[in-house]
Order: structure tokens, then C-alpha cells, then sequence
């Protein structure tokens, strides 16, 4: 009863259930997405600090086919160098950083809330499309972390009670991003992939 909005979407989608982690760590996830590199001894290659770019990216491969390629990140992109690893391998940044505080309607200690990140995600899309270029966008939100907390009068739990509640807050706000994308005249073309 957690994710109304992803079990809706799975009646509609082609859903993957055998699927595991790459480490123990989100860089670790971002660097396999990334680079399609298994879990590498010793520092992830997203942390290796001088030696965290020039790789054949994801982001790279789009941009050789005329895309903009775009990290969306809720926090601040120089936790874990995330910046230098994604500004290293082909991705423009959009950070916290980058995001004007009238934009931002909720913040924690990681950054700001889902739905805040996905309504710069719209923005970026909406750009792009008005420009007449295709877009990739590579989106990472912060609100499965503790404390776990996000905006009051989503969801039925209080912000803050727990990883249940930050599970059903990150359903919530993705049912809202689906619901805006469908809107769009881009959104017949785009693939997305949760």
C-alpha cells in the first residue's frame, strides 16, 4: 500500500523484479548506470578524486547523437563529487546549487524534496523541446534518506516517522511528475525509466 502510483504504472509498463545492487552505496549505483561498469575494487570511480572522467558514459553516448544530456541531482553535487564525476563524463548539472530558492518549496539536510527536483526536470525538458533538442535527463532525489523527511499534507504519514513514509512520499511525488508529463507534447516520444 505504499506505491499506488508505481503498482498503477506496472499495469502499464514493463516491469523488471529480479534486480540487484551493484554495492552498498548510491555512488556505486551511479557509476553502473553510468558507465555499465560492475561494482570496481577499492573507491568507486565516481570518488577517485583527478581520475573520475573520460570515460565511455551513458551521457557521452547521448550527446554523440545530438542530445542534451543533463544530471539532475536534489542535493549538492559536490557530496560524494558527483559533479566532477558526471561534469567529467559528458553531463551538464543541474544541483541544488543551480536552483533558485524561490524554486525550492522544501529542503532537508541532503536537499530538496522530489517534487521540487522533478519540477526542474520539467523545466529542462520543456527547454530543450522548445529548442528542438532531444533530451536525456538522469535524475537522482535524496528522500530515502534519513531523517526521512519531506513536505507535510502529501501522504498519510507524518515526514520524519520513518522509510515507509519516505517510500510512500517518493510514490506520491512520482505519481504527481507522471501526471504533469502527460501534459506535455514531449511526453508521446519519452521513455522513462524509474
Amino acid at each position: 500500500g505504499l506505491t499506488p502510483n508505481l503498482d498503477e504504472l506496472r499495469k502499464h509498463s514493463l516491469a523488471f523484479t529480479n534486480f540487484y545492487a551493484t554495492g552498498t552505496r548510491t555512488d556505486r549505483g551511479l557509476e553502473a548506470i553510468t558507465l555499465s561498469v560492475p561494482p570496481t575494487p577499492g573507491r568507486s570511480i565516481v570518488k577517485r578524486l583527478g581520475r573520475e572522467s573520460g570515460y565511455g558514459s551513458l551521457g557521452q553516448q547521448f550527446n554523440a547523437q545530438g542530445y542534451d544530456s543533463v544530471f539532475l541531482y536534489g542535493g549538492r553535487g559536490y557530496f560524494d563529487n558527483m559533479n566532477a564525476f558526471f561534469g567529467g563524463n559528458g553531463y551538464r548539472i543541474v544541483d541544488q546549487r543551480s536552483v533558485a530558492e524561490a524554486d525550492m518549496s522544501f529542503r532537508n539536510a541532503w536537499g530538496m524534496s522530489d517534487e521540487d527536483l522533478y519540477r526542474q526536470a520539467l523545466q529542462v525538458a520543456d527547454a530543450d523541446y522548445a529548442a528542438g533538442k532531444p533530451f536525456f535527463l538522469q535524475l537522482m532525489t535524496t528522500s530515502n534518506h534519513r531523517p526521512y523527511t519531506y513536505p507535510d499534507g502529501r501522504i498519510d504519514i507524518p515526514s520524519g516517522e520513518g522509510r515507509a513514509g519516505a517510500v510512500k512520499y517518493t510514490d506520491y511525488a512520482i505519481g504527481q511528475l507522471l501526471a504533469q508529463m502527460k501534459g506535455k507534447p514531449w511526453f508521446k516520444d519519452t521513455l522513462l525509466v524509474l
